[in-house]
């Protein structure tokens, strides 16, 4: 057993965190364990590019990475934020081709990664896989519906501030001053992000700024105060003792 595979089966607590790992009994796991590769890479390194072939499945073990798309116009849209336990590049249980979005690393990471062909050789023998990958693949549809609603409906405040806290939950670290959102992110990301204009994001961030919601730097985002951005994006009205939160 080489070092990668102690590594790796000294991170199988890590992996059972992940959905399409959930129920697999310790045996099943250990295989699973035995048929990955570690893949380290440095930070603004790439694990893959959008238009390559969907070769290979990851669950982030160490780091945090960027999965983006680039539109027609060359324009690169910020998706999400992966942070460890998470995985990406799950197009390669399907039939699709190629891979739809860049995996960008935003810090020094290492991921566990599956080629296609043994994963879907691992699926035949576990059967708890594809029940497990058909349930993350409805959830994900599930989002996607979510986010076009709010694009559709909802108040450029409210998908900002759902935007803000999503990326908290995936990539925030506790600081004095807030949650800082740790990941390199510019007004730019949040505006392709939300659906909205560069100039509209900055005016939002602003005004969070003057009410201390927020602590908007170059490249980072603090969040100083959560529970009044979850006020907006709730579309709470501030209670008794944080009337301080105007409505925007």
């Amino acid at each position: 057993m080489n070092a990668d595979q102690k590594y790796l089966l000294k991170k199988q607590a890590d992996l059972q965190a992940v959905p399409l790992f959930a129920g697999l009994k310790k045996g099943e796991l250990e295989e699973v364990c035995r048929a990955a590769k570690l893949c380290r890479m440095a930070q603004d390194d790439y694990f893959f590019f959008q238009g390559d072939p969907t070769a290979h499945i990851y669950v982030l073990l160490e780091g945090r990475v960027k999965i983006s798309q680039t539109n027609a116009d060359g324009q690169q849209i910020l998706f999400r934020a992966i942070s460890p336990t998470t995985l990406f590049g799950g197009l390669a249980m399907t039939q699709t081709e190629f891979y739809p979005v860049t995996a960008q690393v935003a810090e020094d990471s290492t991921a566990a990664c599956w080629s296609k062909e043994d994963f879907l050789s691992l699926v035949a023998r576990f059967p708890k896989l594809a029940l497990n990958a058909m349930e993350m693949m409805a959830s994900r549809i599930q989002e996607f519906q979510d986010r076009f609603r709010e694009l559709a409906t909802e108040r450029v405040e409210r998908r900002l501030a759902r935007t803000l806290l999503r990326l908290a939950s995936q990539s925030g670290k506790k600081t004095e001053q807030g949650v800082l959102i740790d990941l390199p992110l510019t007004r730019q990301d949040l505006a392709e992000m939300t659906g909205t204009t560069l100039y509209t994001v900055s005016r939002i961030l602003s005004q969070w700024e003057t009410q201390k919601l927020v602590i908007n730097g170059r490249g980072r985002v603090v969040i100083s105060f959560p529970h009044g951005l979850v006020q907006i994006a709730e579309d709470l009205p501030p209670s008794a003792e944080d009337g301080s939160v105007p409505e925007l």
